[in-house]
């Protein structure tokens, strides 16, 4: 398969191409690095990806991003960071992406804990998250020409517990490792519809 990584330099992006690359080829997408450069929150950028990058069989968004602000001093633009990057530029991934995959191909979303289980000055991301996550069930019963869609839910992972540690206290981290196999299984299964919930 073709698969196309965006984020693939985060985190989890670097993992889950490792885990694909030895047998399908994946085109690494990140926003200023990278074998091509997409910016989620532009509608235009996201059609030529689509456009420059041909025959596609999968895609995967490992990326998104939020505000981490206290509820009562978060302001309608920092809200709208989450609103434009991990809510609508996923979402959009998929509504202009519908009409290039192949068939028979597939989509897979990030969303994360907090939509579960709440932390302070998550509120932006947590309201992207789950909205993420009703997209993806909705949207697996319209899609034609065989196309899935499904989405990993990660709790905070190991390796990024220096960046984001202190936001999580509490929280069992989850390896990377288990968390780039839910994508793996997304793309290489045949379920749909589905928030696969790393947390433990």
């Amino acid at each position: 398969m073709k698969i196309v990584v965006i984020g693939a330099t985060g985190t989890i992006g670097r993992r889950v191409v490792e885990k694909l690359q030895s047998q399908h080829e994946v085109v690494s997408v990140g926003s200023s690095s990278g074998d091509y450069q997409v910016d989620i929150t532009s509608v235009e950028s996201i059609k030529k990806m689509y456009e420059d990058i041909s025959n596609i069989d999968a895609v995967i968004s490992a990326t998104g991003g939020a505000a981490f602000t206290a509820l009562p001093e978060l302001s309608v633009e920092e809200n709208q960071i989450a609103i434009n990057s991990k809510l609508l530029g996923q979402i959009n991934l998929v509504l202009i992406g519908q009409h290039y995959l192949n068939n028979n191909g597939s989509f897979t979303l990030t969303s994360g804990i907090m939509m579960d289980d709440p932390i302070r000055l998550g509120s932006s991301a947590a309201m992207a998250n789950g909205g993420i996550t009703g997209f993806v069930t909705s949207a697996a019963i319209e899609l034609n020409n065989g196309l899935r869609i499904n989405n990993v839910s990660p709790n905070v992972v190991e390796e990024a517990l220096d960046k984001y540690g202190e936001f999580f206290k509490g929280f069992t981290a989850v390896p990377v490792d288990k968390v780039a196999d839910a994508y793996v299984k997304s793309v290489e299964g045949a379920q749909t519809g589905q928030t696969y919930r790393i947390y433990n």
